[in-house]
């Protein structure tokens, strides 16, 4: 009996060593196909149409920089994932290849553990962009049929979607330290404010599907800032600063409310009231509401969390500190209410609790 084929994935690298490691690291699991050269790699990917890529950046000829140029014009190749694997370190050669529209960046000597994690979560959101894009097939053919009939394929619709940014946040949890318990938590809390601000039940409810994507631009910053274990330089704050950038761009544009929320909040939840945040520097009621009210939701549970590089503070102390911010970093309506719904608030935080006690300053623990 034919099992299933495997999944293909093509290697480029100019060094002979490297190939056979990575053979030897995926060939059990995969199709593997390599090239040597960035113009052999653009004719053979053209023809065997992979499913993922891992392209080196310096070769001889063109680079990998400009295969993936070259990759992302073509309609044929444009959709396949490539992670770059290179011993480049610099941060702006790893913001380069996001830009370019690379997924990820593994740098070398790789680890074969890492190689294979990487692989298999970039596959699996692979797949479920194609479920994503079947089901909207089948979602056109259908639309005239019976409104029962819609209702069901537009709540499986939904779950491909919902199912999707979990894939893409099980793959920001490779490059972050917090624990899938901080994205369940502060997405509920941003449900209860959602509500308590007069949104509807259906709102608040793609807020919180939403919500847990607010940090998924973290994969590409550098592990030694992402999980630096103490305070950061102005170096290192201007790196971290890009995030939400980053973030937006993976999610991209969508006539879906609900990656189109995921989006507007990945970019905008560091902005403050006052409008000395980041990227854009957006003031006020300029700041999107879904973003300031994840940004009471986010800073509240990181300021209540014990996490690598600070201890957890009381919820007193976290309290006081959103009063304080009120009218500069917060929007100062939403803080009251915030606080005035602490039954519920700390209801979900016992269900989903995980540590205790102090700290240092809200920049710090807000990254």
């Amino acid at each position: 009996m034919t099992g299933e084929p495997q999944p293909k994935v093509f290697v480029v690298d100019d060094t002979e060593t490297n190939i056979d490691v990575l053979l030897a690291t995926l060939g059990e699991q995969y199709d593997v196909s390599v090239a040597m050269d960035g113009e052999s790699a653009l004719e053979d990917i053209a023809a065997i149409r992979p499913d993922i890529i891992l392209l080196d950046v310096m070769m001889p000829g063109i680079d990998g920089y400009e295969v993936c140029r070259q990759l992302k014009k073509e309609p044929a190749t444009r959709d396949i994932p490539i992670i770059f694997v290179t011993a480049r370190q610099d941060t702006e050669d790893e913001t380069l290849g996001f830009r370019l529209g690379a997924v990820d960046y593994i740098g070398k000597p790789f680890s074969p553990p890492v190689v294979q994690a990487r692989v298999r979560t970039h596959l699996q959101l692979l797949h479920a962009r194609q479920q994503l894009a079947q089901q909207n097939e089948i979602l056109e053919q259908r639309v005239l049929e019976r409104t029962e009939q819609v209702r069901q394929k537009n709540e499986e619709l939904a779950s491909t979607r919902l199912e999707i940014i979990r894939r893409l946040g099980r793959a920001a949890e490779y490059k972050d330290n917090e624990t899938g318990l901080h994205v369940i938590r502060m997405s509920h809390y941003a449900r209860i404010l959602a509500i308590r601000s007069g949104w509807s039940s259906e709102q608040a409810e793609t807020l919180l599907q939403a919500a847990p994507m607010h940090d998924i631009g973290k994969i590409g910053i550098p592990d030694r800032i992402l999980l630096k274990p103490g305070k950061l330089d102005e170096d290192e704050w201007r790196i971290m600063r890009q995030h939400p950038g980053i973030g937006a761009g993976i999610i991209g544009r969508h006539s879906s409310a609900l990656l189109e929320m995921a989006r507007v909040v990945a970019l905008s939840h560091h902005e403050k009231w006052d409008g000395s945040g980041y990227p854009r520097g957006l003031k006020a009621e300029a700041i999107p509401l879904g973003a300031r009210i994840v940004a009471v939701a986010d800073v509240f549970d990181a300021l209540t969390t014990e996490r690598p590089y600070k201890q957890a503070w009381s919820v007193e102390q976290a309290l006081a500190m959103l009063h304080k911010e009120a009218g500069h970093h917060f929007d100062p309506q939403l803080v009251p209410l915030f606080a005035a719904n602490m039954d519920e608030v700390l209801a979900v935080r016992r269900k989903w609790q995980e540590g205790s006690e102090q700290s240092e300053s809200l920049a710090d623990i807000v990254r």
